[in-house]
């Protein structure tokens, strides 16, 4: 896997050290929101809510529209540049914010720079790597991002105990978000085929492979079943686990994920990428039951995490080289924005039906129905997906 590393383009490396800095500002950020707004601003989960809804739904059209349009041009690399700079000086500005209607414009202005820079961002990875790398590639990004979220909690932690207040940290991500785009702008533009002047933008499934179609049907399965990550902690107190070790659970998960996303996304490479998806969607299946119905948080629950670390490891990089193996280049962007579109739209109500069925009936029957939807998309993989490829 060293060698497999080494032999990868510059570019992967740039969009990986980019993704890294990038993932380590924001989470020097992300997890001080809620208590900044509580704590600070005298807002309530009312505005939490509002906020996170409204702007994560925002960036999921907006990956569309972008992947759509840098298809068009031919030029994914500005997308990439424009998406990092607007959320990179967007966040530290939430420090100055003096109501929670400042957080949400920031919020917006941050998950608006994700939109317009994810899909192009992902057409870039799959246009710069043979058909053979994808699953390398795409798993080192994620390891980078993941490491990112695990530095980033670790520097606001350091720079809080150091007497900093919030404000100040908020304010002090600027730095690093600099250093994004200086990374930004040494990523070079791939080689496309040029399209015809007068061909018209499409924004539907036109061109796109009816294997494609499906796949997104059946990630959209298995994505109603796959809730806000929030529920993992929040059963986790639930049984017992203090938030000190909740945190440190959390840790533990994005740790695992950031060590094997490259090395299992790479074996997508060697053994097909659908097994591998199918196999990793059964796993899935098999980690939420457990958390859903370990009886108390005992070390268990620590392996559990670890394991969905694991799982979660096997699924990002694979999911995207996946994509980028179903449809023609010159259509990546506006695969990638659709995939990114799924995934994004229905984590909306993924995370309402579980809450409701965690209140109306029972936690474990909430992570029982996530388990289900897992392994029924494992299973239309197999037989529906691949027999149309």
């Amino acid at each position: 896997m060293i060698a497999g590393l080494r032999a990868l383009p510059r570019t992967i490396w740039l969009l990986a050290a980019i993704s890294l800095v990038n993932d380590a500002a924001s989470d020097m950020i992300y997890p001080l929101v809620p208590v900044y707004l509580a704590s600070v601003l005298m807002a309530g989960p009312k505005a939490l809510g509002l906020i996170e809804g409204v702007a994560e739904a925002l960036s999921s059209l907006l990956k569309l529209f972008a992947g759509v349009l840098a298809d068009r041009s031919r030029r994914a690399r500005e997308w990439v540049i424009a998406g990092y700079a607007i959320a990179g000086f967007a966040r530290p500005l939430i420090g100055l914010a003096t109501s929670w209607l400042g957080v949400f414009a920031c919020r917006l202005a941050d998950r608006i720079g994700k939109g317009l820079r994810s899909a192009p961002r992902d057409a870039l990875i799959s246009l710069s790597v043979e058909p053979s790398q994808r699953g390398l590639a795409f798993g080192f990004h994620r390891s980078m991002d993941n490491f990112g979220a695990v530095i980033g909690p670790l520097v606001a932690v350091a720079l809080l105990a150091l007497g900093f207040e919030m404000r100040t940290v908020f304010l002090l991500a600027v730095i690093p978000a600099l250093g994004v785009l200086v990374l930004a702008l040494k990523v070079p533009e791939p080689e496309r085929e040029t399209l015809p002047s007068k061909e018209p933008v499409r924004w539907t499934f036109a061109g796109l492979p009816p294997a494609f179609r499906r796949y997104l049907v059946v990630l959209g399965l298995f994505t109603l079943g796959n809730s806000s990550n929030m529920f993992l902690l929040l059963r986790a107190n639930e049984l017992g686990a203090s938030a000190m070790r909740a945190t440190l659970m959390w840790a533990l998960y994005s740790f695992v994920a950031a060590v094997l996303s490259t090395p299992l996304s790479a074996l997508s490479d060697r053994f097909g990428r659908a097994r591998m998806l199918a196999i990793g969607w059964f796993a899935y299946a098999l980690a939420y039951l457990a958390i859903g119905f370990l009886p108390s948080a005992d070390w268990a629950l620590w392996i559990a995490f670890a394991g969905y670390g694991a799982v979660t490891a096997s699924l990002e990089g694979t999911e995207k080289a996946l994509v980028a193996d179903l449809v023609p280049r010159e259509r990546s962007g506006t695969a990638f924005g659709w995939y990114n579109l799924v995934a994004g739209a229905m984590l909306l109500p993924a995370s309402l039906l579980f809450g409701w069925l965690w209140a109306s009936v029972s936690p474990g029957f909430a992570f029982a129905f996530g388990a289900a939807c897992a392994a029924l998309s494992a299973l239309l993989l197999r037989t529906w997906v691949v027999r149309a490829a």
